[in-house]
């Protein structure tokens, strides 16, 4: 029975970790420059791409809001049978806000909230994986106070404490021998600890450098739910109760480089490092274990992963910014553990924004951002279900700033 438990169990990372729904989306201006931001300043978004930047602004206090509208679809072609079949993802709404306030001219402190992992995907009731997944729906909100220091003209560092807040829900199919119509639901929210750094430096008038760490997060997971739809017959061997897990969030360490071209070009390049390979297996412990129904390790064994950054922005005037991107990011997930509920690709991104300014206080922001996912073969292992996957995304977003 354990290789029934196997896909249950194993679509609980979702709610922590990003595979194919890490929302990199903190930012409308960053996103439409590639989602770039750890070496230049671009506002009260600074909180979250490089706290050590937040001091730059030159206004006392400054705020930043928006949203993106995520459509996103995957493609699969079961390597058994041939047949295609396509998920029916809704339109997903990522969020940020920021404000930022200036103490002195060395100190400065702030807040972020924001929306870095959260997705809905629904393969439906009846498609050929359903035993693994039918649809799971998700959000992780991040809350960060946050400070940062002037070490002198060309040099400052910044540091915020993250609050996490999860939810997560979960639907699947059950292959057991009685009964045709039988599922599992899985409930779970969460809160965890972590942090964000970073340091500035200018190098020159014209280059300067950013420096960023994303802590580890151990998101402990108590008390979740887990409600089992069977056939009377089968009520005692999957009883409803809680189950419990700790899931890892890797460390993300980034690297910046911005030039200022001109007057009006400003440049940049990123690579980041996200330490996946903290994620080996995932141990559930259920409160009621029965011959069916048994604690569980679960492999994931990911590999770390980069992702490499490209963008530019070109002051037209004073009223208007445009800006254009592009990002390579690299999948940890090996062939073998490859699963229909993280189906995650090497996946580029092409991006494009643009901002106006009215006056001295407003700005509204605009970004556009295609996502492919390279074709892929593999299969998940443990539970013998393959074949090729293919994804696009389109998502827009819009945000607004004000300062004073």
């Amino acid at each position: 029975m354990k290789k029934l438990l196997l896909p249950l169990l194993g679509i609980i990372p979702l709610l922590s970790f990003a595979g194919g729904f890490q929302v990199n989306l903190q930012g409308t201006k960053q996103t439409g420059m590639g989602h770039l931001g750890t070496s230049f300043h671009l506002g009260a978004s600074s909180t979250y791409f490089n706290p050590a930047m937040m001091g730059l602004d030159e206004n006392k206090f400054s705020v930043e809001a928006g949203v993106n509208l995520i459509s996103s679809s995957v493609q699969f072609r079961n390597g058994n049978t041939g047949i295609s079949e396509m998920t029916d993802n809704p339109i997903g709404t990522p969020f940020y806000l920021y404000a930022t306030y200036k103490i002195n001219d060395k100190l400065s402190a702030g807040l972020g909230v924001y929306t870095p992992f959260g997705s809905t995907v629904v393969w439906g009731d009846d498609w050929s994986g359903k035993y693994l997944i039918q649809d799971i729906s998700l959000s992780a909100i991040f809350i960060q106070p946050t400070l940062s220091y002037n070490i002198s003209d060309k040099l400052r560092v910044g540091a915020g404490f993250a609050i996490v807040q999860g939810q997560v829900e979960i639907n699947r199919a059950l292959p057991v021998p009685i009964g045709n119509d039988a599922t599992a639901n899985l409930q779970g929210s969460t809160t965890a600890f972590g942090f964000n750094a970073g340091i500035h430096y200018d190098v020159s008038e014209k280059l300067s450098v950013g420096l960023t760490h994303r802590s580890k997060v151990d998101v402990e997971l108590e008390e979740g739910d887990v409600d089992f739809t069977v056939d009377a017959a089968l009520a005692t061997a999957f009883p409803d109760g809680k189950f419990s897990a700790t899931l890892p969030l890797p460390g993300t360490t980034t690297l910046g480089l911005a030039y200022k071209v001109s007057d009006k070009l400003l440049v940049s390049a990123e690579g980041s490092l996200v330490q996946w390979s903290e994620y080996k297996s995932l141990d559930f412990d259920f409160e009621t274990n029965t011959s069916s129904l048994d604690d569980s390790e679960n492999p994931r064994n990911y590999e770390d992963a980069y992702i490499f950054r490209v963008g530019a922005q070109y002051s037209y005037s004073e009223m208007f910014d445009f800006r254009a991107g592009f990002y390579y990011d690299q999948s940890p997930i090996q062939d073998e553990y490859f699963n229909p509920e993280t189906p995650n690709s090497d996946n580029i991104g092409i991006t494009a924004g643009f901002s106006g300014h009215f006056g001295e206080r407003f700005g509204v922001d605009a970004s556009i951002l295609y996502i492919i996912g390279t074709e892929r073969d593999s299969e998940y292992q443990p539970a013998g279900f393959g074949g090729t996957y293919a994804s696009r995304s389109v998502i827009t977003g819009i945000g607004l700033n004000y300062s004073f």
